[in-house]
């Protein structure tokens, strides 16, 4: 399975932060945005991924993340010259994805929770088995009418999806990770721009509806999805991220850790990986999980625990 991360945009409501650099290669604490939607991906055991950028950014980004292989993956880059919709990424991405089933996720989310990896993991796993259709992930929110929102009937079965619906039919939001098989790209490419001339992934979600082949996965009480693309949000992701890993001893969104984890790279990757860091916290972070690693192979335990 491949996956997309879209990385465009002009991040006006940042302004003046993001005049002169993208805002998924901000700080959200102590890793640059880009890392939380790769996280994700990851966990989801998806190693090949196209990251879509701006004209501007493609270079800072290549160089934030290189190719990839450092931890496992394989990294791809296009350019989106303008900002053109979410659903768009299929039109930049068709030839990437090749017919086959993909996630898309957009790089200004951040989803946390237990059993997040393994949530998004059987999704990919039911696409890769051969089942139709496209899975999104629906979260409860205070004010449904700033998303996309999506009607369910009493057995959580969708009924409708509407986009900023000024008198919302429920609180269940649509949030920024999509699971698609592989008629994304020949649907997307059937859509008409909306109004704001661009295409909108509501209606590429809304056509999976139509034909009877969208499921909706809702995220409970023990998960967070947070949306960065505010000065307050971001500082909000910042101080979640911050209060988690200095309270619990552990990093989120870390790729080098998730790659290890999921077996990509070795006890002697990670220690390289961990010595490129130098003396500072990142670094140390890794040189432990290095030892925890050792440690449990020298008492045969199966060192095999999830962020």
């Amino acid at each position: 399975m491949k996956g997309i991360i879209l990385a465009g945009g002009t991040g006006s409501r940042l302004h003046p932060m993001t005049k002169a650099v993208s805002k998924q290669l901000m700080p959200v604490y102590d890793k640059p945005l880009i890392y939380y939607p790769l996280s994700t991906l990851m966990s989801a055991g998806v190693r090949e991924i196209l990251i879509i950028t701006t004209p501007r950014d493609q270079a800072a980004f290549q160089s934030q993340l290189g190719d990839g292989s450092r931890w496992g993956l394989d990294l791809s880059f296009v350019v989106q010259d303008e900002p053109r919709g979410l659903a768009d990424a299929y039109r930049l991405g068709a030839d990437f994805v090749a017919g086959g089933p993909s996630a898309l996720i957009l790089g200004d989310n951040i989803f946390y929770g237990h059993g997040a990896g393994e949530l998004f993991a059987g999704a990919a796993r039911s696409l890769r088995a051969g089942e139709a259709g496209a899975v999104v992930f629906a979260y409860g929110v205070a004010d449904p009418r700033r998303y996309g929102v999506i009607g369910l009937d009493a057995a959580g079965r969708p009924l409708a999806i509407e986009a900023e619906p000024a008198a919302a039919r429920s609180r269940w939001a649509v949030t920024g990770l999509y699971f698609y098989d592989g008629r994304a790209p020949d649907i997307a490419a059937g859509l008409r721009p909306s109004a704001r001339g661009e295409l909108e992934i509501t209606d590429l979600n809304r056509a999976y509806l139509e034909r009877g082949l969208l499921s909706v996965e809702r995220l409970g009480r023990g998960f967070a999805w947070l949306d960065t693309g505010t000065p307050d949000s971001l500082l909000d992701a910042a101080a979640f991220v911050r209060t988690l890993e200095q309270r619990q001893g552990f990093k989120i969104a870390c790729p080098e850790e998730i790659a290890w984890r999921m077996g990509w790279i070795d006890d002697a990757k990670l220690a390289r990986l961990a010595e490129s860091f130098g003396g500072g916290d990142y670094g140390r972070y890794l040189r432990e999980l290095d030892r925890e690693g050792r440690l449990a192979v020298e008492s045969g335990a199966s060192g095999d625990s999830e962020e």
